[in-house]
């Protein structure tokens, strides 16, 4: 029996032409402690159990913080974190920090970055790995509307993550939701 061919993926570099129409994608902005908190909430009541992540950024100053600030509150709460990859916001390939993020099997992703360089390596990572959104877990600057259309069909859904205000978010059939913080669920 011959295997279905695998579904078409957009090619992992976004062209100029891609992108007009969509206006600037925003700067990523300092995490806060309530996004933080919302974050390692999320990590701890998924199920399977997450105990050890891949980190990944983008190399402005405010997913650097972000990444930083989780990996030291992650450790503090005796999870691992397996590897620390970052990234430009324009590449030339993104095959090699695709294949960075997605080495050591982590049980789960968690991604702090600029959503143009995010969305060209969500792209590498869908046509190139085995890399799942389901798994994957991000700051607020993920929580970018146009990232979905821009990234190509499907290759973000079940992505989530948390907003600034200490709420959620999550990719699914093409949309994004947020949630407000509830009372100590989302954190």
């Amino acid at each position: 029996m011959t295997p279905a061919p695998a579904p078409s993926l957009p090619s992992p570099l976004l062209r100029p032409a891609d992108l007009s129409g969509y206006g600037p994608l925003p700067a990523p902005a300092r995490p806060s402690d309530a996004e933080l908190a919302s974050l390692l909430g999320l990590l701890t009541t998924t199920r399977p159990r997450v105990q050890a992540v891949n980190l990944g950024h983008s190399r402005d100053e405010a997913s650097r913080a972000a990444a930083r600030a989780f990996a030291e509150a992650w450790r503090a709460r005796g999870g691992t974190v397996l590897s620390i990859t970052d990234w430009p916001e324009q590449a030339a390939s993104w095959l090699r920090p695709a294949q960075r993020l997605t080495a050591q099997a982590p049980d789960a992703w968690v991604v702090a970055a600029a959503p143009l360089g995010w969305v060209q390596l969500a792209r590498r990572l869908r046509h190139s790995t085995t890399w799942t959104p389901e798994r994957t877990f991000g700051f607020a600057s993920l929580a970018e509307p146009r990232t979905i259309p821009l990234a190509g069909p499907a290759t973000l859904d079940g992505l989530r993550g948390a907003t600034a205000d200490g709420g959620s978010w999550e990719v699914r059939a093409g949309w994004l939701t947020t949630r407000p913080p509830q009372d100590g669920l989302d954190q």
